[in-house]
């Protein structure tokens, strides 16, 4: 089936072909791209009035077509411009998965501004350094994210529209409905935008402490959109080249057409989120549901009811699915692709997912905010087939494998090395952070510090990880910023911070404490110290204290594998 996967491939994306790859300048540079890419958002934006009365967003209860998102997104739009959002500006989103965090979106998007995504988890530090370091002109905000913001010192101006708060608000804010209840609805105004203007701004966990606010260029995401259709169409036109082949048997009964239905369960504020769901299901029409929080039963009972065609979060989600008493009762038949990113999908997982699905298959992806979305993507008998890989490279990136001096490493299945890629899909750079920009990306290759392989067939293998790094539940936790935070406290004289294997989240954190001479501390005190200055899903959940120094190398760094294989064996 290799082979058919290959030709396809190649038949799609040639001269001609709906996926034709070209080579586009981007930031004086010769990359890879889509010939057929629309030049911005906004005009994938427009395009989708077409779909008018079909659903577009259910969030819980709620119901929004798409005229009803059109209309309040050129409402919002108006507003915005009449509050100085012009192009290349920012306005900042920090909110739930609500409508209006959609209808904010496109609204900005389509006026040339850029969305700055706000991490909902983030304490009022850390939404401080966010607006302080984007400096948006507006910004949209929940209760809960309107709560925090009282907490934080006086702000740069900017101003407020309140979502679904009876919190008084402060200066010249508003809330929603009079925005909605005042503003003109006509059309969105005129504006230039150039494919490589900033879309999106979202924030990455630093290394040294600080979140990284990665520039996402309209060529970025409209690129992205287009690499998941391929990938897509890769798999459907190579099983077809099975069947014809004799090599795989010819489905018995013709499946049945049904509504492409996404459910969004990760936060908007991730690339998973919003550029490898939101977008792309609103360049084809389908409906998206969202929910308040995360929770499988409440998940399970608007699958059946939404009947959900593609459940797409990260693995932990997937797997209390499979494992919730409803899973066994509910009409899940709908469901024709399970999975994600985020983190791994566990060879177990994929197995199960392959045989609870009524004609559904297993699907995962690898990818960064750094490169708009997905780098790889494997999916249907090719992940059954290779339960372990993320899948073959996307159409327009290059890939390759680099030591850790950045040397290029020949190419072979046995060559493992750091991940580097390059093409159209790699971010701009990072807002106000030119060293750090020049540090990843260098003439166009993003250094992904992700440890990797590739089989004989192009399949990619991701082995370990180079950064310091721990990804809970899909959410990516710099273990250096937690160590920084733990060295506040006076008690503590060494830690080490370190991922370890969680069934539920793939990994959960974990610290190593030595104590100064003289002092005392509890988990419990420590988890409420650190409870100021951490979102919560960064504070360890698993402490140790020793009363040894912790082991270090010659060059002094901790020995953190040894220590994570002493205490949990992997």
């Amino acid at each position: 089936m290799i082979q058919h996967y290959l030709a396809a491939r190649k038949e799609l994306t040639s001269k001609g072909a709906p996926f034709e790859v070209t080579t586009v300048e981007v930031r004086g540079l010769p990359l890879k791209a889509y010939a057929n890419a629309p030049a911005n958002l906004r005009l994938m934006w427009e395009a989708s009035v077409a779909f008018g009365d079909k659903d577009y967003i259910v969030y819980e209860d709620e119901r929004y077509t798409y005229a009803d998102i059109h209309a309040q997104v050129r409402k919002l739009a108006a507003h915005l411009v009449k509050h100085g959002v012009t192009p290349q500006s920012r306005v900042a989103i920090a909110m739930r998965n609500y409508p209006e965090w959609v209808v904010a979106y496109w609204a900005t998007v389509s006026l040339g501004a850029a969305v700055v995504g706000m991490n909902a988890w983030w304490t009022p530090p850390e939404m401080e350094y966010g607006l302080n370091d984007s400096e948006p002109r507006v910004i949209l905000l929940d209760d809960e994210r309107l709560e925090r913001l009282s907490h934080m010192p006086a702000q740069r101006p900017m101003h407020i529209i309140a979502v679904r708060t009876d919190r008084p608000i402060p200066g010249d804010g508003v809330r929603w409905e009079q925005v909605m209840e005042t503003a003109d609805p006509g059309s969105l105004p005129p504006v230039e935008i150039d494919p490589d203007d900033d879309a999106t701004i979202f924030y990455t966990s630093g290394t040294t402490g600080f979140p990284k606010g990665a520039q996402l260029t309209h060529r970025g995401s409209i690129n992205n959109i287009m690499n998941l259709s391929a990938m897509s169409a890769t798999v459907s036109l190579a099983e077809q080249k099975g069947i014809a082949a004799g090599e795989i048997p010819a489905p018995t009964v013709a499946p049945t057409p049904r509504p492409i239905v996404f459910m969004a369960p990760t936060p908007l504020f991730h690339v998973t989120a919003c550029n490898c769901l939101l977008h792309p299901a609103t360049a084809i029409g389908a409906k998206i549901v969202f929910t308040y929080k995360w929770d499988p039963g409440r998940a399970l009972e608007l699958i059946e009811r939404e009947k959900v065609t593609n459940f797409s979060g990260v693995p932990t989600m997937s797997r209390e699915l499979l494992l919730h008493p409803d899973w066994a009762t509910r009409d899940t038949s709908s469901i024709q692709g399970m999975g994600g990113g985020g983190a791994a999908l566990q060879p177990d997982l994929v197995n199960k997912i392959a045989g609870a699905l009524k004609g559904g298959a297993p699907a995962t992806g690898y990818g960064m905010t750094e490169t708009h979305g997905i780098i790889t993507a494997n999916s249907a008998r090719f992940f059954i087939d290779k339960p372990e890989s993320c899948g073959p490279n996307v159409p327009t990136l290059e890939v390759k494998l680099v030591d850790e001096e950045g040397n290029d490493l020949p190419a072979g299945p046995n060559t493992v090395g750091v991940l580097c890629v390059r093409g159209a899909v790699v971010i701009k750079g990072y807002l106000n952070r030119p060293e750090a920009t020049a540090d990843s990306i260098r003439d166009g290759w993003l250094n992904t510090g992700d440890i990797a392989r590739i089989d004989e067939d192009g399949f990619i293998y991701i082995v370990d990880r180079a950064k310091d790094m721990v990804i809970r539940g899909g959410e990516n936790v710099y273990c250096s910023e937690v160590e920084t935070a733990i060295y506040h406290h006076d008690a503590v004289a060494e830690v080490a911070v370190f991922g370890v294997p969680d069934e539920r989240l793939g990994e959960e954190v974990a610290a190593v404490i030595v104590l100064a001479a003289g002092h005392t501390l509890t988990q419990e005190q420590l988890r409420e110290f650190l409870s100021a200055s951490l979102a919560k899903h960064k504070i360890p959940a698993k402490v140790w204290f020793r009363d040894e120094p912790i082991p270090r190398n010659a060059s002094g760094k901790f020995l953190k594998r040894e220590l994570r294989k002493e205490l949990v064996g992997s």
